[in-house]
């Protein structure tokens, strides 16, 4: 068996190898047997190699051709087979805790087989588009259940306090609406004369997320990048944004006050921004649908 130093050796002697022979089709990178280009930028300290089952909580970021970003977020899976030659399940399985790398996959089939997606229109059929992921943690299946239990038993008594909490705060914002009825409250600020949201649109959104007490968590506006993502596909927003989104039109601008179990749950969020059974506030903003 290979030490974790010497399999990082081997990596680093193939890609000199291969930069030497040949000219990849994207410099820099190795292409391995499915397809799949890869450039490892980091080696953790921990040889922790996921295997079918464990769970990954990963950073990932997606980018297209020319490098403009498009999809940036802390995100956990459970780790299963590859459905096909080339898949993004493929790029998981290559590295270990505290790894990241770069890696270039067929656009075409991420957006068709892995997400059940058209393709955006940025990105050319038959192109390829660039993924960059560091794995945060590996964890077996039961490692991760018992985590998650006694993690529920620590917050059994939350549920309770955020419904108080959003109670007093629809009283003090004297807020007169009635919610929806997954408990979604919308206070309309503009209202647009544009397309309506339908699955598969590519819909172009500012919004600000907001915790009750006004502190902002997060910004397209503040960073001055307007979020676009495929509407109804999985992976992009939270399932009270994609109620709220889901019933405005181009132009629309309102405010939502969505209660944990549309937000971020009785988890909280992967990153640690947001605690668990938290009610947030999304100021949002419908700049395009296409």
């Amino acid at each position: 068996m290979y030490s974790r130093n010497q399999i990082s050796i081997l990596i680093l002697l193939v890609i000199f190898s291969f930069s030497c022979k040949s000219k990849s089709d994207v410099d820099g990178y190795t292409k391995t047997k499915t397809g799949i280009y890869f450039n490892l930028l980091q080696i953790g300290e921990k040889n922790k190699k996921p295997k079918n089952g464990d769970y990954l909580t990963f950073h990932i970021t997606y980018y297209t051709g020319n490098d403009s970003l498009f999809f940036d977020a802390i995100r956990s899976i459970k780790l299963t087979t590859s459905p096909f030659q080339g898949s993004i399940q493929e790029c998981f399985a290559m590295l270990a805790e505290s790894d990241s790398a770069s890696f270039y996959i067929n656009a075409d089939n991420f957006f068709y087989k892995t997400i059940n997606a058209p393709l955006p229109k940025f990105l050319p059929p038959s192109s390829f588009m660039k993924v960059n992921i560091k794995i945060i943690s590996v964890k077996s299946a039961k490692q991760y259940q018992i985590e998650k239990q006694e993690f529920l038993s620590w917050v059994k008594d939350l549920g309770e306090y955020e419904q108080l909490a959003l109670l007093n705060y629809i009283d003090k914002e004297q807020i007169n609406v009635n919610p929806s009825q997954t408990g979604i409250y919308r206070i309309d600020i503009a209202k647009g004369t544009g397309k309506q949201v339908e699955l598969k649109d590519t819909i172009t959104v500012n919004y600000e997320g907001r915790f009750l007490n006004g502190k902002i968590f997060d910004s397209t506006k503040k960073r001055n990048e307007p979020f676009q993502f495929i509407y109804g596909t999985e992976m992009q927003v939270i399932k009270g944004l994609e109620e709220a989104i889901g019933k405005m039109k181009q132009g629309d601008h309102a405010f939502f006050i969505m209660p944990s179990k549309m937000a971020f749950g009785e988890n909280g969020s992967s990153s640690g921004a947001i605690p668990a059974y938290t009610s947030v506030v999304f100021d949002v903003e419908l700049l395009e649908v296409k």
